[in-house]
């Protein structure tokens, strides 16, 4: 089955809101087994949602809409659909009847223009919304499947989810199944050098991308049912685990602060942050996991060489090495993991930009981590990107070196 994705609403050719619906779509439909060619987005006109319909309709079995479902006179999916089929559009009576009550249960009397959301056509049936007042439509005709649903991406995933699904499921000609490795430590390049000849393998696939916070391999394999693809998959997977080792610290959507964040709680550890040159931003990705004040203690921002003496530097330290060198880093370390009282301190000293500092080049960075085990400290240097990509760079580096450091592939030097 042949599918394309048509994104209806102005608002994203002006740039005013992201296609995030067509993402969602795009991962789903893949693991359907249904093979994606197109995604089109059109605004807020009749006449040229008629005419990318038309299109879609010529190299397309499955034709999924999202947005133009609403009540005013610019959501205009349902009278494309009409004016593709030649069918004429009328009110359902039960529909009707449905919306009147959800308005009634709100405290309020629906308005008149909302009526034409309970519209259906006869090669239509109504899709149910459990969170919202617009009805999608599917439509079956001539070898062809619509599915409009609302562009409101929370009303959207759970009609898919709820509605569309079952009744696709019986119209696929295989199961996909995809796993996503999650890589830190290596660009995509020497990521695809290492795998040699399993990126050209056909069934499963392999495929490398290269994202802000990782390297993804994708891998996705087709079979006549959702086991045996996931077998193939987990198959290829143990490969790629035994080149790439420690690298890989994850799987689908999991980050290097939920991966620590679940070291640290299945072990009762604490973890207390002292960073400079990422200014709150590494503390904050480690806040970014529902749930982190279980594990994480606090961060202390020290940003100048007055408050890291404050906070338990040594001003020896400071003034022996300066702000920016590996022994103040293990000093911030040592310092927020007494001060706090953690089981994990990490220090992060460094050069952001634009100028450099103390002599040391913009994008040198030095990360120290304290615990019961010792001390482990790395410096990384090289990075010549804006100052904001340096910060996240820096953040992301200390992530994984954490990472590392609890699952005992670092070894402490004291």
């Amino acid at each position: 089955m042949k599918a394309e994705i048509l994104s209806c609403g102005t608002e994203l050719l002006l740039g005013h809101i992201t296609d995030t619906n067509a993402t969602y779509l795009s991962q789903n439909l893949t693991t359907l087994g249904i093979d994606l060619y197109f995604v089109s987005q059109v605004g807020d006109n009749l006449g040229r949602i008629v005419e990318t319909l038309q299109r879609a309709w010529q190299r397309a079995d499955l034709i999924i809409m999202t947005g133009g479902l609403g009540p005013t006179e610019d959501d205009l999916a349902r009278e494309a659909i009409s004016t593709l089929l030649g069918e004429t559009m009328q009110v359902d009576p039960q529909l009707e009847a449905e919306l009147r009550k959800r308005f009634s249960h709100l405290g309020a009397q629906m308005p008149e223009r909302n009526l034409k959301q309970a519209s259906l056509i006869p090669s239509a049936r109504a899709l149910p919304n459990p969170v919202g007042s617009a009805p999608g439509w599917w439509v079956e005709k001539e070898d062809h499947i619509i599915i409009a649903m609302p562009g409101v991406p929370s009303e959207m995933y759970r009609m898919w989810e709820q509605e569309a699904v079952p009744r696709l499921s019986p119209y696929t000609d295989g199961m996909m199944f995809t796993r996503i490795l999650r890589v830190a430590g290596l660009g995509e390049s020497s990521v695809e050098e290492q795998l040699g000849a399993l990126i050209h393998s056909n069934n499963p696939t392999l495929a490398t991308y290269a994202k802000l916070d990782a390297v993804d391999v994708r891998i996705t394999a087709k079979a006549e049912t959702r086991e045996k693809a996931e077998l193939q998959v987990l198959e290829m997977e143990a490969q790629v685990r035994q080149i790439l080792g420690q690298h890989i610290f994850g799987i689908d959507k999991d980050t290097l602060a939920s991966v620590i964040g679940t070291l640290l709680q299945e072990r009762r550890q604490t973890l207390g942050i002292m960073e400079s040159l990422t200014g709150g931003l590494l503390s904050g990705m480690i806040t970014d996991i529902p749930g982190s004040s279980r594990y994480f203690v606090g961060g202390l921002v020290t940003y100048s060489s007055e408050l890291k003496a404050q906070m338990g530097v040594p001003q020896e330290t400071l003034q022996q090495f300066g702000a920016v060198s590996e022994e103040t880093a293990r000093a911030m370390a040592h310092a927020v993991r007494q001060r706090l009282g953690t089981t994990y301190g990490l220090g992060i000293t460094g050069v952001a930009g634009p100028d450099k500092q103390e002599d040391r080049p913009v994008g040198t960075v030095y990360i120290a981590i304290e615990g019961p085990q010792g001390t482990f400290a790395s410096q990384r240097a090289g990075w010549t990107s804006s100052r904001s990509d340096n910060r996240r760079r820096a953040s992301l580096a200390a992530l994984d070196i954490l990472r590392r450091f609890l699952a005992g592939s670092l070894t402490p030097e004291s």
